[in-house]
């Protein structure tokens, strides 16, 4: 790993992480149909308690303070909902208290109708958050059913970027996006 790019010590475990449990090389056929010699599943990461403790901590090294000015912390299930839940109990412990919440890919018919699920609130200032992306069209979809349930997308974030173009669908919404790695810090090209 010494030709990866240099990161602080808190990210560094976090990619630590992500390279011992959801990296996996070969050959593998993507859902754009393209093939890829490397293959990311997140989710081994944000659903471990050891994986979910280094999320919270480069959430709180990328965010600092601003981190506490979020009130809620979620987005697109399935991809959103581990690390959403997870961070949420983590920083709890800490004494710090995100509610947290799901956007269900399609409404609900009975009980609470709609695509929000959990404790996000009218006015909330709010998180979103996924365990990857590649082209960010999940995180805004998320955006959208936020900002119309009447809540504000104020930051964005995934455990990893892989593919580059988030950032700019981010800031053409005003939304501040910061991934805590992205695929060059795993020593991949974006999109690849």
């Amino acid at each position: 790993m010494s030709d990866l790019p240099a990161l602080s010590p808190t990210l560094d475990r976090l990619r630590d992480h992500v390279m011992e449990h959801a990296v996996k090389t070969g050959e593998f056929l993507l859902k754009s149909g393209a093939t890829s010699n490397w293959f990311l599943d997140a989710k081994q990461t944000a659903c471990r308690p050891d994986g979910i403790i280094a999320v919270t901590d480069a959430l709180i090294e990328l965010f600092g303070d601003e981190l506490f000015s979020v009130d809620a912390i979620g987005g697109l299930t399935l991809g959103a909902d581990p690390m959403a839940y997870g961070v949420a109990a983590v920083l709890g412990t800490r004494g710090h208290h995100l509610r947290s919440f799901t956007v269900r890919k399609e409404p609900k018919a009975g009980g609470i109708s709609g695509r929000i699920a959990g404790a996000l609130q009218p006015g909330d200032r709010v998180l979103v958050t996924e365990d990857t992306t590649t082209r960010g069209t999940s995180l805004i979809e998320a955006v959208d059913q936020i900002v119309e349930y009447g809540a504000e997308p104020v930051f964005m974030s995934v455990i990893v970027d892989r593919g580059g173009t988030c950032a700019a669908m981010a800031e053409e919404r005003g939304i501040d996006y910061r991934p805590l790695l992205t695929a060059p810090d795993l020593g991949f090209g974006f999109g690849t």
